[in-house]
């Protein structure tokens, strides 16, 4: 059953967090908006980003299943974007990693059916699809690296709870929606993300730090491209489960491509520096997003230029009010 976006009930889990954030101030003009987030990387409360005044605000964990369905209760439809994610942090705690991420997921779904909620969006990764991939379909392979090597931590944790959210939908009443978002981007982003750290780096007019020789392609996508995706995910058909790859393949270039690109649009006196980083990388992925394309009329508009202006631009605003940030 497609759940309308038109003064839905809608729960983000992890929605004071970037993307949540975004999507919480899509979503309220039209939409019952609440959120469940601990806080441990509030977009909102790091870098000045405001939620509307309408929007309830829980603050709890998606490890603890009571916060979870309380929060639940009387939603039609959960957004799951609570994880522990950046490859750094990742490898401090592995453990907290595969807890949050398959743990909190499954209390997401549980708590969705204990309450009666009709669907959950559910955000999981492109690094599902490994070091190697080029116009990654939902329905090909999906593979991680060696047993042992926490690279792979992330994208093991994200990929058990996908199998999990997919065999709930067949054994229950609930439509799950798995997105994988390919490298997403904008105003607001905190944690380890690439562009935020170089933007930060070029405004300081410092070395822009790239890992090898920064010959790594990733496709990169704007934050406003994944909200309107996500917005249609709210009312599309699903026949109990469907995955979709949100991602922007024509805005892929290399890392140290990026970097430059940074300096030269931000007007940076920066300098690039390799460093060598002690953990395995992705070399190559690009997603296929005819799916998306198809169900959804989805279609990227902001190109990598213009969503790195406005990023940078944004990221300048917040440099001169927090010179110390």
């Amino acid at each position: 059953m497609a759940v309308t976006a038109k003064n839905g009930s809608v729960l983000l889990t992890g929605g004071a967090g970037f993307i949540g954030s975004h999507l919480v101030r899509a979503l309220a003009p039209d939409c019952d908006v609440s959120i469940l987030d601990k806080l441990t990387r509030p977009a909102r409360a790091r870098l000045g980003h405001s939620l509307p005044d309408d929007v309830e605000f829980q603050q709890g964990d998606v490890l603890d299943a009571v916060d979870v369905r309380k929060a639940a209760e009387g939603k039609q439809t959960l957004i799951h974007l609570a994880a522990v994610a950046g490859i750094d942090t990742v490898i401090k705690d592995p453990i907290h990693t595969m807890d949050v991420n398959y743990e909190g997921t499954r209390n997401v779904l549980q708590a969705a059916s204990a309450t009666g909620v009709r669907r959950v969006i559910s955000f999981s990764t492109s690094e599902v699809y490994g070091p190697y991939v080029y116009m990654a379909e939902e329905a090909g392979m999906t593979t991680v690296g060696g047993v042992g090597n926490p690279r792979w931590t992330y994208a093991v944790s994200k990929l058990a709870a996908e199998h999990y959210a997919i065999a709930f939908a067949k054994h229950s009443d609930i439509e799950v929606i798995i997105v994988r978002p390919f490298n997403i981007y904008g105003p607001g982003q905190v944690g380890e993300g690439a562009i935020q750290s170089f933007i930060l780096q070029a405004l300081r007019n410092e070395d822009i730090t790239i890992f090898g020789s920064g010959a790594q392609i990733r496709a990169w996508c704007y934050i406003d491209d994944l909200v309107s995706a996500v917005v249609k995910l709210l009312a599309c058909d699903v026949q109990e489960y469907a995955v979709f790859n949100i991602g922007n393949p024509q805005a892929a270039v290399t890392v140290r491509e990026l970097a430059d690109r940074i300096v030269a649009l931000s007007g940076s006196a920066s300098r690039i520096r390799q460093t060598r980083r002690d953990y395995s990388d992705v070399l190559l992925r690009v997603p296929d997003i005819s799916q998306a394309q198809r169900a959804l009329g989805f279609d990227p508009s902001v190109q990598l230029d213009e969503g790195l202006t406005r990023t940078i631009a944004w990221y300048r605003r917040v440099l001169e009010r927090k010179p110390n940030d």
